[in-house]
């Protein structure tokens, strides 16, 4: 959450609420939504680190409201992390440790894991079809998302096959 609330600084001044709102409009539905709370405490963090400053704006009918901006130090630190290739191979992935681990207890059989998962991903294939229906067709950034994850989601159905078909 650190980056891409430095990224959105970028753009302009903004409080919490606004940032929290301009992720929930960038990403749609499909995307988790960020929690306020969390919001808050990292842009607390990040003002202690020096990568954004806050400033009190007082109003009227409403407690004072913080709006912070974007340092120097804060605008390199989102530049290195766009420069920064992503790592994402899934060597960790916690499926996979419970299929390797469930034959040395006796306590769950593999191939009951890999149905159980399988129906898994393809209910969650389901939920985001559905999302993708009812996205706003405008917002590409969504779409891409909801579809990023159907691709990520129809290799891993993939993989379960090819696990299956070594394990049987």
């Amino acid at each position: 959450m650190r980056l891409p609330l430095l990224a959105l600084l970028a753009a302009g001044s903004a409080h919490g609420y606004e940032l929290k709102g301009a992720l929930e409009k960038l990403l749609g539905a499909a995307y988790p939504q960020p929690n306020v709370g969390q919001i808050y405490v990292t842009l607390g963090r990040l003002e202690k680190s020096g990568l954004i400053e806050g400033e009190d704006v007082a109003q009227s009918t409403r407690p004072n409201k913080r709006i912070y901006r974007l340092t120097d130090a804060g605008r390199e630190a989102v530049r290195a992390w766009f420069e920064e290739p992503t790592d994402e191979p899934r060597v960790r992935d916690e499926f996979f440790m419970k299929l390797a681990i469930a034959p040395q207890t006796g306590l769950a059989d593999q191939i009951a894991l890999i149905n159980k998962q399988r129906r898994q991903y393809l209910n969650t294939m389901r939920e985001l079809s559905r999302l993708a229906a009812a996205e706003d067709r405008d917002n590409r950034v969504a779409q891409l998302l909801i579809e990023g994850a159907m691709l990520h989601l129809q290799a891993d159905l993939d993989w379960l096959e090819r696990c299956q078909e070594e394990l049987e």
